[in-house]
């Protein structure tokens, strides 16, 4: 669904349970904890008249003796994102968090509160003080338990072992992105984690489904570039950062921070060429530039 293709669709989300399902992208080794929220306007990540639905991703992976949770979602989710976490690893396993956009509460809402629950071993960020900024509605011993929590900074080209085998999760610096964020590469699953990047794809209603496929992978070269116009991207060199990280990462999963993941390599290789392509078409040398408003979609 995009902006050029929808129907206005005015459907409210009820949050509140405490469980939902839990999408296995790699049995024993990731799994995707998605919670839906509205569009409705008022979401700046996504075009002024966007409609319908788009998805809170966190993801979990695991070892037999230790986890990482890839962003913590929102506050309001928290206890169905919990109860999700409780089903798939033991409440003392060594988990450790990466919210990778520091500057978002879908990223970083729920540090303290799973920092306090969970046998949280340590916290991976860009920034060495970003303890500081995570105590958004904390309880009266939240800072006291973000004091304790072990804060490991990352460099712009970095690896993480996770757990005694040593999973490498390599962190690079992200080569087209709306904030200051990185991306994740796990070799054992072959997923990328495209932060604020690939998020283009949402849905009509509250039941997604959040993931695709080969069979129904309907996003267009249009839509994506007018996605991507409208949700403020502004360009520098940016087409062989991408191409780079796609040459040394043998991706088959995208796995953004919001909207759906897109899932095999046919899907992978799709989305990229399109968006090589419409870099390509936005190159100042062949785009006429001028100012655009807020308002005007493209």
């Amino acid at each position: 669904m995009s902006v050029l293709a929808q129907h206005a669709i005015r459907e409210a989300y009820v949050s509140g349970e405490t469980t939902r399902p839990i999408t296995t992208l790699a049995p024993g080794k990731l799994y995707a904890l998605q919670h839906p929220y509205a569009l409705d306007g008022r979401v700046s990540s996504y075009p002024l008249s966007a409609r319908g639905f788009s998805v809170a991703n966190s993801y979990l992976l695991t070892q037999t003796d230790a986890a990482m949770l890839i962003d913590t979602g929102f506050g309001k989710d928290e206890p169905a994102i919990r109860a999700q976490i409780e089903t798939l690893i033991a409440q003392r396993l060594p988990l450790s968090l990466f919210p990778l956009r520091l500057n978002e509460f879908m990223s970083i809402n729920n540090v303290e509160t799973f920092a306090g629950h969970f046998n949280v071993e340590q916290c991976y960020t860009s920034n060495i003080d970003a303890a500081l900024w995570f105590d958004f509605g904390a309880k009266t011993d939240g800072r006291s338990i973000l004091d304790a929590m072990p804060v490991t900074a990352v460099t712009r080209s970095d690896t993480i072992e996770l757990g005694k085998e040593g999973r490498p999760i390599r962190v690079m610096q992200a080569p087209i992105r709306l904030i200051a964020t990185r991306w994740l590469y796990d070799e054992a699953t072959r997923t990328l984690f495209s932060s604020d990047m690939f998020t283009h794809v949402w849905r009509a209603g509250a039941d997604g489904p959040w993931m695709v496929t080969d069979h129904d992978d309907t996003t267009s070269a249009r839509e994506l570039r007018s996605f991507l116009l409208n949700t403020r991207y502004w360009w520098l060199e940016v087409r062989r950062g991408i191409a780079e990280v796609f040459d040394s990462c043998d991706v088959e999963t995208i796995a953004p921070g919001y909207g759906c993941i897109l899932h095999g390599r046919n899907v992978v290789k799709r989305h990229l060429r399109m968006l090589d392509q419409v870099l390509k078409e936005l190159d100042k040398k062949v785009a006429v530039s001028r100012y655009v408003g807020r308002d005007e979609e493209r």
